[in-house]
């Protein structure tokens, strides 16, 4: 499955890892929310409501491009640098075609889909 992102005039998409953390999110789709920088290596965005935890497992090739899921907050975590795996990550995919849409400062709507 992959998961179209667009905000700021950026489109691109993340190949989705198949697990119950994913497919949770991938249910809720279309979703409207907003992302945001967050500390020097990642933007945020918040969802409506937490997913389901059960795809949990250790990151062991953590990499910028991780589309990730923080259980702390329950939001998205979309890494743009090196990051380190922490126990409160889930992994739910990678972006592909690199990182540069990530590189867009501030706070934009941000519309996530299904790529049909």
């Amino acid at each position: 499955m992959r998961l179209r992102c667009r905000f700021a005039d950026q489109d691109f998409s993340c190949l989705m890892e198949d697990n119950a953390t994913s497919r949770d999110l991938i249910s809720l789709l279309p979703l409207d929310l907003v992302i945001e920088d967050f500390s020097g290596n990642e933007k945020l965005a918040h969802l409506p409501r937490r997913l389901d935890e059960t795809g949990r497992q250790p990151i062991t090739a953590e990499a910028p491009g991780d589309l990730c899921y923080f259980r702390g907050w329950g939001n998205l975590a979309f890494f743009h640098a090196d990051y380190t795996y922490r126990d409160d990550l889930i992994l739910l995919g990678r972006i592909e075609g690199g990182v540069a849409p990530l590189l867009v400062r501030g706070k934009h709507p941000l519309h996530l889909s299904l790529v049909s």
